[in-house]
C-alpha cells in the first residue's frame, strides 16, 4: 500500500500554527510570519517530509519558476548544445525547465506551447525555424495572448513577431565559408540544403551562392533533402548523379551542407559508394556541433556559439533587463577549415586553420 503524502494541515498542527501560516511560509508568500515561527514551520515540514504543492506556490507568489523550451529534435546536436545554455542560465536566475520537442512536426509544436501555457510556464522560447507563414501565424496567435497576460516568450532563429529573438549569423556565415573556400582555391561547387521553406537553410544557402557570384562563381547543383543525417545521406547518392563527382582528374567538387549532420549523412554516403573525403571530394557544413570532435575526417565549418544562444534566450525571456532594447540579439559565426576541405587547409586568410 502506497503512503499517503503529508497535507499542509498536519504540518501545521504539528508546527502549532494556523494553516494559512504554514501556508505562507512553505508557499512563498510575501506576506510571512516573523522568524522563529517560520523557521519551526520549515524543520517541522523536513521532519514530516512535507512536499509543498507546486499549484498553490505559484498562486502563492504569482510564478511558477517554469521555463518552457520548445525545439525541434533534441537528439540534433545543434539543439541539444542550445538547451543545455537554455538550462545553465536558467538554474542561475532559479528556474526548471520544461523540455519539449516538436520532431519538426508543426501539429506537436503548437500543441507542445499550448500545454506550456496551459502550465502557466512563466516564460516560452522556441528554438529552430518555422516552415511556412501558416505555422508562424498560428504560433504568433497563441503566444500573443500569452503575452498579451504577463507571459515572457523569446526565440532563437526565427523572429515571430513576439518578444525577442536570439538571431544565428546564418547568411553572413555561410558567406564568409564561402569566400574562405574559394581564396583556398576551391572553384567547382554543389550545395545540399533542407526544404525549400526552411528559413535557416534558406538564409545560409542565400549567403553561401552571393558570396560565389561576387567571386564569379556559381554552385554546379543544389540539392534539397530532409535537415538530418539521412537526408544527407540521400543526398549524396542524387550528387552523383547531377555532377561530376567524383570526376578524373581537374578541380575537385567542394559540397557545403547546409548543416554539420547533413555533411556527416553525406560523408557516409559517398564513403558507402567508395567515394573519399577529402580525397574524391571536398565537403564544409554548418554549426561546429560538438560531436564533430570526434568524427573523421575533421570537418570544416561554420562555428556559431550555440550555448551562448541558449543563455542568451533564456535571460531575455526572464531577466526582462533587455526586454526594451530596439534590436534582436544576432549570435556571432566564425569559418573554422580543416582537414574535409583539404585545399582549404592551407589558407591562413580566412578562417582559423585547425
Amino acid at each position: 500500500m502506497a503512503m499517503a503524502a503529508v497535507t499542509l494541515s498536519q504540518v501545521a498542527h504539528a508546527a502549532g500554527v494556523s494553516q494559512a501560516t504554514a501556508s505562507r511560509v512553505l508557499n512563498g508568500s510575501t506576506r510571512v510570519p516573523g522568524e522563529d515561527v517560520a523557521e519551526r514551520v520549515r524543520s517541522t515540514a523536513e521532519r514530516l517530509g512535507y512536499v509543498a504543492n507546486a499549484q498553490a506556490q505559484a498562486l502563492a507568489r504569482s510564478s511558477t519558476r517554469l521555463l518552457g523550451l520548445v525545439v525541434q529534435d533534441i537528439a540534433d546536436p545543434y539543439f541539444s548544445s542550445i538547451a543545455r545554455g537554455v538550462q545553465a542560465a536558467s538554474r542561475e536566475l532559479q528556474r526548471q525547465v520544461l523540455l519539449a520537442s516538436s520532431e519538426r512536426d508543426l501539429t506537436l509544436q503548437l500543441e507542445s506551447v499550448l500545454a506550456l501555457i496551459a502550465h502557466r510556464a512563466d516564460a516560452i522560447i522556441m528554438a529552430g525555424s518555422l516552415w511556412d507563414e501558416e505555422s508562424v501565424g498560428n504560433l504568433r496567435h497563441a503566444l500573443s495572448g500569452y503575452a498579451d497576460n504577463g507571459g515572457r516568450v523569446a526565440t532563437i532563429g526565427q523572429p515571430i513577431g513576439v518578444g525577442r529573438t536570439v538571431e544565428p549569423a546564418n547568411s553572413d556565415g555561410a558567406a564568409e565559408l564561402a569566400d574562405a573556400l574559394v581564396d583556398a582555391g576551391h572553384s567547382r561547387f554543389a550545395i545540399i540544403c533542407g526544404p525549400a521553406e526552411m528559413r535557416t537553410s534558406k538564409d545560409r544557402v542565400r549567403g553561401f551562392t552571393a558570396s560565389l557570384t561576387r567571386h564569379g562563381f556559381r554552385p554546379e547543383a543544389i540539392v534539397s533533402a530532409d535537415f538530418s543525417r539521412d537526408g544527407g545521406f540521400d543526398a549524396a547518392g542524387r550528387l552523383i548523379e547531377e555532377t561530376n563527382l567524383p570526376g578524373s582528374g581537374g578541380a575537385p567538387l567542394c559540397v557545403f551542407a547546409a548543416s554539420d549532420v547533413m555533411a556527416i549523412g553525406a560523408i557516409a554516403g559517398w564513403r558507402a559508394r567508395g567515394i573519399g573525403v577529402p580525397r574524391d571530394v571536398a565537403v564544409a557544413g554548418f554549426d561546429d556541433i560538438p560531436t564533430l570532435r570526434d568524427h573523421t575526417p575533421h570537418l570544416t565549418s561554420v562555428e556559431l556559439p550555440l550555448e551562448w544562444m541558449g543563455r542568451q534566450a533564456a535571460r531575455l525571456a526572464l531577466s526582462g533587463s533587455e526586454s526594451g532594447a530596439a534590436n534582436d540579439v544576432i549570435g556571432e559565426a566564425a569559418v573554422r577549415l580543416r582537414e574535409s576541405t583539404s585545399l582549404a587547409v592551407n589558407s591562413g586568410r580566412h578562417g582559423r586553420r585547425e
